[in-house]
């Protein structure tokens, strides 16, 4: 098993996107990227943390590459916004792909660069590309919030 970890936006919608993909075993809503140990989400809410929230994925690289998962992240928000998706703002909706080894951050510069090469988005992207550090699980009622809830989507594109 391989890990992966992605914010784009509000944790739910996204953890929601990754469990529909075939190779992806488990995602786990989060906060990374930050400085305040095990944070609640009510601090993360705070905007104080440094936090995202965001999504820790583990995935079968024999069954769904890392280059697929980037295609999702970047499909399933708008990385051109600054600290926000949708209606959701402050800086713990940031847009970021945490890397875990130097392949997955060369894989994530290199399709941040086609993507400017292709003009597929009309405004810079700011998707931050930053090495993993501390995952902090989210509160258990955060996990799966979609089925929990009988959800079927957010406001992810």
């Amino acid at each position: 098993m391989a890990k992966a970890t992605f914010a784009a936006g509000c944790f739910w919608g996204v953890e929601d996107a990754f469990r529909q993909v075939e190779g992806v075993t488990s995602v786990t809503s989060g906060y990374t990227g930050g400085t305040t140990k095990n944070p609640t989400y009510k601090d993360v809410c705070g905007g104080r943390t440094g936090h995202a929230e965001a999504v820790q994925i583990e995935f079968d690289p024999a069954r769904v590459s890392y280059l697929e998962l980037l295609a999702v992240f970047w499909k399933i928000h708008d990385p051109t916004t600054l600290n926000r998706q949708g209606p959701d703002v402050g800086s713990q909706y940031r847009s970021a792909i945490f890397f875990h080894d130097p392949q997955q951050e060369a894989a994530a510069r290199a399709s941040k660069d086609v993507l400017i090469k292709e003009g597929v988005f009309k405004k810079p992207i700011v998707t931050e590309i930053i090495p993993a550090s501390e995952f902090y699980r989210a509160e258990e009622y955060h996990q799966q919030y979609f089925e929990k809830q009988g959800i079927k989507s957010c406001h992810i594109q």
